[in-house]
């Protein structure tokens, strides 16, 4: 019929989770181009926490793989600075600039939303953390050996997996506690560089300690990486990389598994109660 308007059919199901993840991830991906200084500083801090403890290892007459293990720790931290501040604390700071209730109203799911940022943030991180390795490699001279390409790329995968997983559940209990998430994202930071083990194999640990903390995607992904590219890192692994896989495949289905269910009632409580937070007014 002459003259009828053409209507686009509305996107539903996973088109509109995969437009919605294309669509919040952009801005992180272009953001970081405008912020150059912002990946300035993220590449040297890493750095310089990295050379400092090189010099320590080398000043106690540590064994040569200290330092590898140390380079590949301040690699990882980039990625756990991206979920603790982009990650965690992001929908509370969306509440605080008026952005949440948009989220809470649009037809996409939350889900898609912050795997948008996830995968956003990851492509900047990523490219953090092979700068830190490349310099780490030519300034103190490490060498590597994979032992297998296969297995490093599962352990990786999946540790990003269960550790973005984290991330999103950690979004929504922030968010859940109100004014506490900044309090809580900078209570969270050293203890969990302490416990992963970024700078030191976690076998250093007594063992049920060192268990708790393989609950850390980050502590058990670093320490199967860790046997897989040098060439005594089994003898400082705390168990084997077959084992350390099954672990993060497990805790890639607990996170993401409870990350849905927090997002979900966060949504219900917005919608239901008109609150977001867990404090009654």
């Amino acid at each position: 019929m002459a003259g009828k308007l053409n209507k686009v059919a509305p996107l539903t199901g996973w088109r509109l989770f995969l437009a919605s993840v294309i669509a919040r991830s952009y801005p992180r991906i272009i953001g970081q181009q405008r912020e150059t200084s912002w990946m300035l500083f993220d590449v040297l801090m890493p750095i310089g926490t990295m050379v400092a403890y090189v010099f320590v290892y080398r000043a106690l007459r540590a064994p040569e793989e200290y330092i590898g293990f140390v380079v590949m720790g301040g690699a990882m931290t980039a990625f756990w600075m991206n979920i603790l501040w982009s990650m965690s604390s992001q929908l509370y700071w969306e509440k605080e600039q008026g952005n949440l209730a948009l989220y809470i109203m649009a037809p996409n799911s939350m889900m898609s939303i912050l795997l948008g940022m996830a995968l956003g943030g990851m492509v900047a991180t990523t490219l953090r953390a092979l700068v830190v390795t490349l310099a780490g490699t030519v300034l103190f001279g490490v060498t590597y050996q994979v032992s297998s390409f296969v297995q490093l790329f599962a352990v990786f995968i999946l540790a990003m997996l269960a550790l973005y997983g984290m991330g999103m559940m950690l979004a929504s209990v922030f968010l859940l506690f109100g004014r506490e998430a900044w309090h809580m994202a900078n209570l969270a930071q050293e203890p969990i560089f302490l416990v992963s083990g970024f700078y030191f194999p976690i076998t250093s640990f007594p063992f049920w300690v060192s268990a708790l903390a393989s609950l850390l995607p980050l502590t058990i992904g670093l320490d199967a990486m860790r046997q897989l590219v040098f060439p005594s890192g089994a003898l400082l692994g705390f168990l084997d990389v077959g084992t350390e896989i099954a672990i993060l495949a497990g805790l890639s289905v607990v996170f993401i598994s409870a990350a849905k269910i927090l997002l979900d009632y966060t949504e219900k409580l917005a919608i239901r109660e008109g609150r977001i937070t867990e404090s009654r007014r």
